[in-house]
């Protein structure tokens, strides 16, 4: 048996960057990997698969700026359904090496298996060939990530029936596509197709896309997806789901599709199972995630959990964080005490979207006296020259002294433009910061300045009524 100070089960975001913060303050450290590829569901099934679908399909096809120039750019399917897969697949061996190289670069020892709870500190790691060896650890986190939902009812033994996973696994680009749910997820996939010149429509029981964004920028999301040819059918009855005569079946709001291909998104569910939380004594919540403290610690002492595997799940950047906090509190390094109270969040859809702060909405409920200030990319000169005019950037701030305390954007990067928002409430200033700030002519970052000219013409202006 081995002994380490901190076995991490999981080389996704929260126990990468876990073990490597308790490496860097001198502890010996293991993780613990089943999958070939190192990097969890963001390298291999997710974030970076995705996102670099997203980029080569607006490459590929000069999607949405074609009129801009009044040249088209024409590939047939099986070239471009070649280049998504290269494409993707090399940025996902190239993210899971820089994985290997943090572990290497930090002295953590790599084991390669499934990895199991037993008691009195001890992980048993059962290889592909199905030895088992044993380890002991000081302290142990679970960081196992999460898998797609599967509701039942819904018949993802079809071929043409795909989750989140398995969409990664084109063998054909479809003429058609259902998209069911309206969330993260599947705002990035219903885009992506449609880039890709599949009928697209995309399908949620809420009322709105993205139910927790501020709901003037859902709207603005929603109407560009239709202006990008993306049929949006909110407020529907659960979509019904089998195989006819005739391919597919799919009832819509009282209508029968018959789509290529369904993607169906239901969120994910921790990787919980197979790895001794019972028999170690490491308690689940009603929802099967694992129950933690503010330092992540478990109802097992020894025990953390980090990431999606606590849920809900999250963005890869907070897992990361959570990771990092967990491996401070286990060996009181006073370093990270706890993760940030405002993190911005980042949705790659065609536009993209980013959001930090308050929604107005959530302004209004806390009874807080605000305003807002709005600007469009389509007067932008930055945007008007590429020809990405569409979306727009909202700032909520208090009324009295114009503390900035939302921002919220639709439009090309803005999960980069977010950025900027986010440091100015963090810093407690104004919107005033933005007006006194010189930004580059022609950027996108300006749009920041004119946006707060118009919460300055809002406040200037008698309230209604």
């Amino acid at each position: 048996m081995t002994d380490f100070d901190f076995i991490v089960i999981g080389s996704g975001p929260a126990g990468e960057k876990a073990a490597a913060q308790a490496a860097y303050f001198g502890k010996k450290v293991a993780i613990v990997e089943r999958d070939e590829r190192l990097g969890g569901a963001p390298v291999n099934r997710g974030g970076i698969p995705a996102k670099t679908l997203r980029e080569t399909a607006l490459y590929m096809t000069g999607f949405g700026r074609s009129d801009l120039y009044g040249v088209e750019v024409a590939f047939g399917s099986e070239v471009t359904l070649d280049r998504l897969r290269t494409r993707a697949a090399a940025e996902s061996e190239r993210a899971g090496e820089t994985v290997r190289q943090n572990l290497d670069r930090h002295g953590i020892a790599l084991l390669r298996g499934s990895g199991r709870l037993e008691a009195d500190h001890t992980v048993a790691v059962t290889a592909a060939d199905g030895t088992v060896t044993r380890h002991r650890g000081e302290v142990v986190l679970i960081a196992t990530g999460s898998h797609p939902f599967h509701p039942p009812g819904i018949p993802f033994d079809d071929p043409d029936v795909e989750d989140s996973d398995s969409i990664l696994i084109l063998d054909r680009i479809p003429r058609s596509i259902v998209v069911v749910g309206g969330g993260p997820v599947g705002c990035e996939y219903a885009s992506i197709f449609a880039a890709l010149g599949a009928q697209v429509t995309l399908v949620d029981m809420a009322d709105r896309l993205l139910p927790f964004l501020d709901a003037e920028i859902s709207r603005t999301l929603a109407d560009c997806f239709a202006d990008s040819g993306i049929r949006v059918v909110l407020g529907s009855p659960p979509a019904g789901i089998r195989r006819g005569a005739k391919g597919l079946e799919v009832t819509v709001a009282d209508e029968v599709q018959h789509p290529d291909r369904v993607l169906f998104v239901a969120g994910r569910t921790g990787n919980t199972d197979g790895i001794g939380l019972a028999e170690a004594g490491v308690q689940l919540d009603d929802r099967g995630r694992i129950q933690v403290d503010a330092e992540y610690r478990t109802t097992v002492p020894w025990v953390f959990a980090a990431g999606d595997v606590i849920g809900p799940p999250a963005l890869a950047s907070v897992s990361a964080e959570q990771g990092r906090v967990a491996a401070c509190h286990a060996f009181h390094i006073p370093f990270k005490e706890s993760v940030d109270q405002l993190p911005p969040f980042g949705i790659y859809s065609i536009p993209e979207v980013g959001g930090v702060g308050l929604t107005e909405e959530q302004a209004a409920a806390t009874g807080i006296d605000y305003s807002v200030g709005t600007y469009e990319f389509a007067d932008n000169p930055r945007s008007r020259i590429a020809g990405t005019t569409y979306g727009m950037i909202k700032l909520v701030l208090r009324r009295d002294d114009r503390r900035l305390l939302g921002v919220h954007i639709v439009g090309e990067e803005a999960a980069e433009l977010i950025h900027i928002g986010q440091a100015v409430i963090h810093a407690g200033e104004t919107t005033d910061r933005f007006i006194d700030t010189t930004f580059n002519i022609p950027t996108r970052s300006e749009a920041y300045k004119y946006a707060a000219y118009d919460a300055l013409r809002r406040l200037a202006a008698p309230r209604p009524g």
